[in-house]
């Protein structure tokens, strides 16, 4: 019986995983691999330009761009445990880039390849129950750019839903913003911590003592707030949660 065509991932980490949370992406990697994808990191991979393109610094941003466009020129797909920058390279690249005549047409070619870490299990492996243990009481938290730019919004919760242990309670206004946004949360800090603060009572509200995301960005945010107020809740991407990630790897403020 002929073997499937082996399923080729870069992982394209992110700067929050990178440097503040490495063992979201170890447990990224891990899950893949058991899948039986074959994962490489491209090592001179750098920040998706985000943050530069947000605050309105094009020609940074495009600088930044261009090199992760040259990063992963050959990798079959392109993962990215985050909504967030994965929206970066799938939807704004198109808009970075249109108009130039070198540029434009890679960065339309690899926006067609770029997957959020929930999304590739369910639409390109074709799974959504991977045998992951993970006793918890737990909700779920949707990022803004994973539901508006990438329209994810089945995917997480069918792979949670098949997670042994795992009891998940609704969160009340699930797909409203938790107020970290980016440079939204430095440019409007006290608009910020508002947002938060009804995120957080919303969380304390489910009775769960383990918030899921698909952003580490989010969870920063969110589990900084819940550790400052001293309530607790466990912060954790759903790739810990799939991977079984130990109890002892938590990642609040």
């Amino acid at each position: 019986m002929p073997q499937p065509p082996e399923i080729r991932a870069s992982l394209f980490v992110t700067c929050i995983v990178d440097q503040l949370y490495p063992q979201v992406g170890v447990s990224a990697v891990r899950v893949l691999r058991r899948l039986g994808v074959a994962v490489d990191f491209p090592a001179d991979q750098t920040c998706c330009g985000q943050p530069l393109y947000n605050s309105g610094f094009t020609r940074p941003a495009r600088q930044l761009a261009e090199r992760v466009l040259h990063s992963f020129a050959d990798s079959q797909y392109i993962v990215v445990p985050s909504g967030s920058c994965a929206a970066m390279l799938r939807v704004f690249y198109r808009d970075l880039f249109a108009g130039d005549p070198e540029l434009e047409r890679p960065a339309r070619q690899l926006a067609e390849r770029v997957y959020e870490f929930s999304e590739f299990l369910v639409k390109i492996v074709g799974v959504t129950d991977l045998g992951a243990v993970y006793p918890a009481a737990a909700t779920y938290h949707s990022s803004c750019h994973l539901l508006r730019e990438l329209a994810v919004r089945q995917e997480p919760a069918q792979l949670l839903e098949k997670v042994a242990g795992l009891g998940l309670a609704p969160l009340p206004q699930a797909e409203t913003c938790c107020g970290f946004g980016g440079t939204f949360s430095v440019k409007y800090p006290h608009i910020s911590e508002g947002m938060l603060a009804d995120k957080i009572g919303n969380i304390q509200a489910t009775g769960a003592d383990t918030l899921v995301s698909c952003d580490m960005s989010c969870l920063m945010h969110i589990g900084g707030g819940l550790s400052r107020q001293g309530h607790p809740v466990a912060v954790r991407h759903i790739a810990q949660v799939l991977d079984g990630a130990p109890e002892g790897e938590a990642v609040n403020g």
